[in-house]
C-alpha cells in the first residue's frame, strides 16, 4: 500500500471516529416567548431569527466604542440601562463632543413598532442599527472602517462565526446581530402590567389617571378624558401603528416655527410637524420629553397639553377634537383639573419596569 492511500485511509478513520460533541451545531436558536398580554402582533424577519450568539454578538457591538470614530462613543452611551435606554439631556452627544439636533429616543419594546427615529426614516431595526455609525456627529465612522476594526478582533471574528456561522464580518451582519439584541429590550414588570395580570392593586389615584389616559373627553355628555390614549395607544403606550398613523403634529410649535419632521420622508405637506409618538414605558426615566427634550418634567407635558397648544394648519385632529370644556374653540385647551393632572402622572409613575433597567442580559458587557 503507498503513502497516499496509507494517509487517505487514516483521514477516513479519523473522520469516522468523531462523535457528535465535536461536530458544528450552528447558532442555538432562542426561543422567544412574548408577554401573554402584549399580543402577537409582531414579526421577526426570516433572514434574521433570534439567535443566543446572535443576541449576545449584538450586546457586544451596542456597547461597543469602538464603533465611533474616536473611540469614546457606543450605542449605549445615549441609551444607557439605568435610564430606560435614554440619555438624560436634552441633546445627546456624539464625537468629539457635538451635539446632535434631537433627545435620545428610548429603546423599548422595539419587536412592536415599524417605524423608527422620530421622523420615522427607518423601516427597520436593521436599518436603524447602521445610521448613528455612520452619522458624522453622532459616532462618524464609515461602515468599511468599522468591519475593518471588528475583522482585526480575534474575539469578533469567533463571535460572527458562532452567530452567523462566518468568520466574514459585513455590515449586514453588524446591523443584524445589533437588531437581534434590541428586540429583546422588552419592558412589561412594571407595576401596570401587574395590575393587568391581576397580581397588582392601584391606588384610586392611580386607577383615575389610567381612566383619564385611556378616555378621549366627551364634555357634551360629561365623560372626562385626558386624551392620552388617543396617539399612546394601549397596552403598550405607544404610538407606532403600520405606516405612518403613528406620527403627529401635538401642537408644540405654531405654524412658523413648525420643524419638518415626517415631511421630510413622505414629501407630504401635510405631514410637516409631525414626529413619532413614543412609547411611555418609563417615562418617569426618561426625561426631558419631545424630540428636541423641550420639557423637563412630566408636569411640564400635561401643562402643555392642557393650556399651551400651538395651532397650525397641521395641528392632529386627535388634538383640535380634544377637550374637557363645554365649547371646543382653538386655541385647544384640555381643560383638566389639578387633581386630574396629579392622577395622570401618578398613572405613568406605574409603568416604570425596575426589572427592565436591571437586568445583566442587557447590561453593558464590557463592566460585568
Amino acid at each position: 500500500m503507498n503513502l497516499k492511500c496509507v494517509i487517505i485511509l487514516i483521514g477516513f478513520h479519523v473522520l469516522c471516529s468523531c462523535d457528535d460533541d465535536t461536530e458544528f451545531k450552528g447558532p442555538t436558536p432562542y426561543s422567544y416567548v412574548p408577554p401573554t398580554h402584549f399580543g402577537d402582533k409582531y414579526e421577526i424577519p426570516e433572514d434574521n431569527p433570534f439567535t443566543e450568539e446572535g443576541i449576545e454578538l449584538g450586546r457586544h457591538l451596542f456597547y461597543e466604542k469602538q464603533l465611533s470614530r474616536n473611540g469614546q462613543v457606543s450605542c449605549g452611551s445615549c441609551h444607557q440601562q439605568s435610564k430606560a435606554f435614554t440619555d438624560g439631556v436634552k441633546f445627546s452627544m456624539g464625537v468629539d463632543r457635538k451635539l446632535t439636533s434631537r433627545s435620545s429616543m428610548s429603546l423599548v419594546n422595539l419587536l412592536w413598532q415599524s417605524k423608527f427615529f422620530w421622523d420615522g426614516r427607518a423601516s427597520s431595526l436593521e436599518e436603524q442599527s447602521l445610521e448613528p455609525i455612520q452619522d458624522h456627529i453622532e459616532m462618524d465612522l464609515s461602515l468599511t472602517e468599522a468591519v475593518e476594526r471588528l475583522s482585526n478582533s480575534d474575539s469578533y471574528r469567533q463571535q460572527f462565526q458562532q452567530a452567523f456561522e462566518t468568520e466574514e464580518i459585513t455590515s449586514d451582519l453588524i446591523a443584524k446581530a445589533l437588531s437581534q439584541f434590541m428586540r429583546t429590550l422588552v419592558s412589561s414588570n412594571s407595576r401596570y402590567d401587574q395590575y393587568l395580570l391581576g397580581e397588582e392593586v392601584f391606588t384610586d389615584q392611580e386607577k383615575l389617571g389610567m381612566d383619564l389616559f385611556f378616555t378621549h373627553p366627551e364634555p357634551t355628555i360629561g365623560l372626562r378624558g385626558g386624551n392620552c390614549g388617543d396617539c399612546h395607544l394601549s397596552i403598550l403606550t405607544s404610538g407606532d401603528r403600520n405606516g405612518y398613523r403613528g406620527f403627529h403634529n401635538n401642537g408644540i410649535d405654531a405654524k412658523e416655527n413648525l420643524e419638518n419632521g415626517l415631511v421630510n420622508i413622505t414629501g407630504e405637506a401635510t405631514d410637516k410637524g409631525k414626529f413619532k409618538a413614543p412609547s411611555l414605558r418609563n417615562i418617569a426615566l426618561t426625561a426631558p420629553y419631545m424630540h428636541d427634550g423641550r420639557f423637563a418634567t412630566l408636569e411640564d407635558v400635561l401643562g402643555h397639553y392642557n393650556e399651551n397648544i400651538q395651532t397650525s394648519a397641521t395641528l392632529d385632529v386627535l388634538i383640535t377634537d380634544a377637550t374637557n370644556n363645554a365649547e371646543n374653540v382653538l386655541p385647544v385647551k384640555l381643560g383638566l383639573t389639578e387633581t386630574e393632572k396629579e392622577a395622570i402622572i401618578a398613572f405613568l409613575h406605574t409603568l416604570t419596569d425596575e426589572t427592565f433597567i436591571t437586568d445583566e442580559a442587557f447590561s453593558n458587557p464590557f463592566e460585568d
